[in-house]
């Protein structure tokens, strides 16, 4: 069944549509997605395999109906541009030099591995351009998810992955425009001089646009009172849209201008909350919806024929990517000192594929720059070497933290900002204070006197407005801890807290989720819950208010099993563990040792000489 979908404004008809195969895509593109997201995998993995399992490759239940091209070329379109507002250049500081330094070996490396392959194996040059640019790869889209997982943010191994995504992504977009400008003018002289006249013209074009739209929208919104997320949506998409066309127009990909415009798009030109929204807005409507059009319909060029005609190759290009990835990031280690087992463990890390790569590949094939045997053989790669990333890094990061190699990162943020300041939000910041700086932020401006009196910093301020959390320092805060009333809210707070500044550890108190919400944050973004069991924040400061909990200091002389008991919540409420001279926040301890203390609120004070494991069999469930 196709329909004729006719434009809004006038009688101009659009190019036909299939609705039906539009749908079908679409529902196999989500069931797939998510249950590769469930599996910590990147939603385009199980995208690509239904595309390859449920399409012309294998069983041919699905079939590229006539328009989905369109939709899938506007979906990669959006998810370049918000991509690029993913692009954090303070990753790259927090890095190091010597952080950059493995990035960028964990790119050459197998770039010169994976292109000499295919010379090998009589491939032409542009082909081994490519295959080299996509072994270099290494995703965005995974990383977030399992560093949250394995307690990742804040150690130097995560922002080294940081900054390998960003160069890798940058690095293969920059080659692949090149190579089509060259494909298009040649390779004389004075081609290549045309193309880097349109490179150096599109990066002045992109100055430009990053100086003049924030004054522009400034200018708009002042003159006609233009406010709200419609007007910046507009100027958004209006700017992505428009570098697109321009990088179009040069000889160069959309893809490439989509990216540039992301990162122009800086938060000062919407401001943060509107930047916020409409940024996840555009990533949303693109990952979720209109960009798996295009990887479901990439796994329908697959040719397994292809695939099984050419397995050496594919073993080949598999090994060269895998080796050339972790020996090039660990060679470029060396230097830096910060030992060979790390440098391993990072290559590891970065073995992932995904969207930039299919994206690149599947271009390279429309427009017949590489065969479907060379297409395949890159897909298949993606999907091998990204199945590695969770099983590697976990083992990895087991194996650094046996022998205390798991380092943190130079910069690390010790502040702890707490939003609530309710009694168990002042007990807390009551059990941290003296060894870090502890912020406490409430729109109730009683509460925080009541903290301020206490001798506790605090801050009056809405919690879900991106300055006040400024002011409650959330922009150098190691540790986030949202426990209003309100899980929703909770939720809401933790989402600005990793957008806007980066907070590596969020935590968030929920009396009992019952739609969902949590789990969905929990799946997108590096934050966790509080404790294993839902807390009723609430009732535990009426019960503070009341006397009928305190807090108290109990001592670890078993710790085996004590530390999964004490976040099950069944022991009352942990705050934080007593460490020789360190005062640690609970959701931080990793493991428990003998002589440790963990302060907590009980529902029964013990006596100071009780140990944790007398107290715990009397203890209060939440």
């Amino acid at each position: 069944m196709t329909v004729m979908l006719a434009a809004a404004a006038g009688d101009v008809a659009h190019g036909p549509v299939d609705l039906v195969a539009l749908a079908l895509v679409l529902a196999a593109a989500w069931l797939a997605g998510s249950v590769a997201v469930r599996m910590g995998y990147p939603s385009v993995l199980g995208e690509l395999l239904a595309g390859i399992v449920l399409g012309p490759p294998l069983l041919g239940l699905l079939s590229d109906g006539a328009g989905l091209a369109e939709i899938g070329e506007l979906g990669i379109i959006l998810m370049m541009l918000y991509i690029g507002t993913e692009i954090d250049f303070d990753d790259l500081k927090r890095a190091s030099k010597a952080g950059l330094l493995a990035a960028i070996g964990g790119f050459v490396v197998p770039f010169v591995l994976g292109f000499a392959a295919m010379l090998a194996f009589g491939f032409s040059v542009i082909a081994a351009i490519f295959v080299g640019a996509a072994v270099g790869v290494t995703s965005l889209t995974t990383k977030s998810r399992i560093l949250a997982d394995l307690r990742l943010f804040g150690t130097r191994l995560a922002y080294v992955l940081m900054a390998g995504a960003l160069l890798s992504d940058t690095a293969t977009l920059v080659i692949f425009a090149g190579v089509l400008s060259l494909e298009d003018g040649g390779a004389d002289v004075g081609a290549i001089a045309t193309v880097g006249a349109q490179v150096v013209l599109f990066v002045v074009i992109a100055i430009v646009a990053g100086l003049v739209v924030p004054r522009v929208s400034a200018w708009a919104r002042k003159r006609w009172g233009l406010d709200g997320t419609g007007y910046a949506l507009s100027v958004f998409v209006l700017v992505g849209l428009g570098l697109s066309a321009a990088a179009g127009l040069l000889g160069l990909h959309p893809i490439l201008g989509a990216f540039v415009a992301g990162m122009v798009m800086r938060r000062d030109v919407l401001g943060r909350r509107d930047f916020r929204d409409v940024s996840n807005l555009v990533g949303r409507v693109s990952i979720g919806i209109l960009a798996p059009v295009f990887f479901v319909t990439a796994g329908f060029e697959i040719s397994l024929t292809a695939a099984l005609d050419n397995w050496l190759l594919l073993t080949v290009i598999v090994v060269a990517a895998t080796l050339g990835k972790i020996l090039g990031t660990a060679l470029f280690y060396l230097p830096t000192g910060y030992g060979w087992r790390e440098g391993i463990v990072a290559g590891a890390a970065m073995n992932g594929r995904g969207a930039v790569e299919i994206i690149v590949a599947g271009i390279g094939l429309e427009r017949g720059l590489i065969t479907t045997e060379v297409f395949t053989v890159l897909v298949l790669m993606a999907i091998l070497t990204t199945a590695t990333v969770p099983v590697m890094l976990k083992t990895g990061v087991e194996w650094l933290r046996r022998h205390g190699e798991l380092a943190e990162a130079g910069t690390k943020r010790r502040g702890v900002t707490i939003v609530g300041a309710g009694p168990v939000a002042r007990a807390w910041a009551e059990a941290l204070s003296g060894d870090r700086d502890v912020w406490v932020l409430d729109a109730n401006p009683h509460r925080t006197a009541q903290c301020r009196q206490a001798g506790l910093r605090a801050v009056t301020g809405d919690a879900l407005d991106p300055d006040s959390l400024r002011r409650a320092r959330a922009d150098e805060a190691g540790l986030l801890v949202a426990m209003t009333p309100n899980t929703e809210v909770n939720v809401l707070v933790a989402d600005i807290a990793q957008d806007d500044f980066g907070v590596p550890e969020i935590r968030i108190a929920s009396a009992g989720d019952t739609n969902g919400s949590t789990d969905r944050l929990l799946a997108t973004r590096s934050a966790g819950p509080l404790f294993d069991a839902p807390v009723d924040v609430e009732r535990w400061g009426r019960w503070l208010d009341d006397g009928q909990a305190a807090l108290t200091t109990v001592g670890v002389d078993e710790p085996d099993g004590m530390l999964q008991r004490l976040r099950s919540g069944r022991s009352g409420l942990p705050l934080a563990v007593l460490r020789e001279d360190q005062v640690i926040p609970f959701p931080l301890v990793d493991e428990l040792r003998p002589g440790d203390r963990v302060r907590l609120l009980s529902r029964q004070a013990p006596a100071s000489t009780q140990t944790l494991a007398e107290r715990m069999p009397e203890a209060t469930p939440t």
